[in-house]
């Protein structure tokens, strides 16, 4: 137990069941009445994001969430199986857990599993990877490095947009949070 005083960005709250991560808080000293914190949180299980106020000093339930970074190994069946490169335990994640994660993760990819009392909550990527381009229609006469965007097939499977001039075989900076194109990798 905590109280509103002692919250922190990153801290997981156990709020009606749920867990919570706190993504800003602000503690406010209004002029005439009681202090209370303004906060923000996101649930960790559906990512969903919601404005919650407390008043100054309210006990809180925290919860401990481990986040260890895990090297991802293979995919088996419906499952992916991560390994902790200190201690060498596997862990199996479900792919509703993995969720978008899997469009950008390959074979020895280093990730961000969080785990709550033994169970798998998320999986965190960083916020960008270096993929190839397996698939793309060639590129029109009269292409510009500015412009216009044809869509891309990735290593892993995904889709991405990319710029008209970029073939098949080029490596590029893909954003895992949104799946867009960054740029080229040399």
């Amino acid at each position: 137990m905590a109280t509103t005083n002692d919250l922190k960005n990153g801290m997981v709250l156990k709020l009606e069941g749920q867990l919570w991560t706190v993504i800003e808080f602000q503690h406010v000293k209004p002029g005439k009445g009681p202090a209370f914190v303004r906060t923000k949180l996101k649930n960790v299980m559906s990512g969903k994001t919601i404005d919650k106020t407390f008043n100054a000093g309210t006990k809180v339930e925290t919860s401990n969430v481990d986040k260890r970074t895990m090297q991802y190994l293979y995919k088996d069946g419906d499952d992916f199986v991560f390994m902790d490169g200190k201690t060498f335990d596997q862990v199996t994640v479900a792919a509703a857990v993995v969720g978008e994660a899997e469009k950008f993760m390959l074979e020895n990819q280093e990730a961000v599993v969080a785990t709550h009392e033994g169970t798998p909550l998320f999986v965190e990527l960083p916020a960008s990877v270096e993929l190839t381009i397996t698939f793309t229609e060639p590129g029109l006469q009269g292409d510009r490095s500015t412009g216009g965007t044809k869509p891309a097939t990735l290593e892993t499977g995904a889709q991405i947009a990319v710029p008209l001039f970029l073939e098949q075989g080029t490596k590029v900076k893909v954003d895992t949070r949104d799946g867009s194109y960054l740029g080229r990798v040399n």
